[in-house]
């Protein structure tokens, strides 16, 4: 999580969506960097809103405005599995190599999900609270220009970004049967990424 107090912006880090590129990036210009741990790096809106919100309206502005990235969620979905190979992840519980994508999928529609399915949900983290505290600026990961041309005029800055926190490469196909169970599991997760408005 990044705040940037001249801006009155506060960067909410969704994991999976590149948000760690954006903090090797922005950091020099932040007033306040949250990158451990993981529970306040990855704050989602309803921890943002009971711990750093009453503090920075306190001390830093009446107003701060919530920026968030979304993936698209079978992508987002496909990033996650493809983390858990990573090489010093073999034999750990949570490992995803001896696996096929569709595995890993079937798992995450569960009620109850395996460790190596347990990654949380883009839409619980971006959730609104009831008092009205919600992102206010939520871009696709998939349109970095937009996100990129936001943050340039909104920051006053030039971005150059890296590669960070990659997960290792290729695509893994995931079967129509069980994409359209997850579809119909989590539809909360695809109608939100649609209503994202597209450049």
């Amino acid at each position: 999580m990044l705040v940037f107090s001249k801006s009155r912006l506060v960067f909410l880090s969704v994991p999976k969506t590149g948000t760690t590129a954006y903090e090797r990036a922005l950091a020099p210009l932040a007033s306040m960097v949250v990158t451990d741990p993981p529970e306040l790096k990855h704050a989602p809106v309803y921890r943002y809103n009971r711990f750093f919100r009453p503090v920075l309206e306190k001390f830093v502005a009446e107003r701060m405005e919530t920026l968030a990235v979304m993936r698209e969620p079978i992508s987002w979905l496909n990033s996650w599995y493809r983390y858990r190979q990573r090489p010093f992840m073999r034999g750990h519980p949570n490992a995803t190599h001896d696996m096929d994508f569709d595995a890993f999928v079937q798992g995450y529609c569960k009620g109850d999900r395996p460790g190596f399915a347990n990654v949380g949900s883009q839409a619980r983290f971006l959730e609104p609270r009831p008092n009205g505290t919600r992102v206010d600026h939520l871009f696709r990961y998939e349109d970095q220009p937009a996100l990129l041309a936001f943050l340039e005029a909104r920051l006053e800055t030039r971005i150059i970004l890296t590669r960070e926190n990659v997960s290792p490469p290729g695509v893994a196909e995931l079967s129509p049967e069980v994409e359209a169970k997850l579809r119909r599991k989590c539809a909360e997760e695809f109608e939100l990424y649609d209503a994202i408005p597209a450049a």
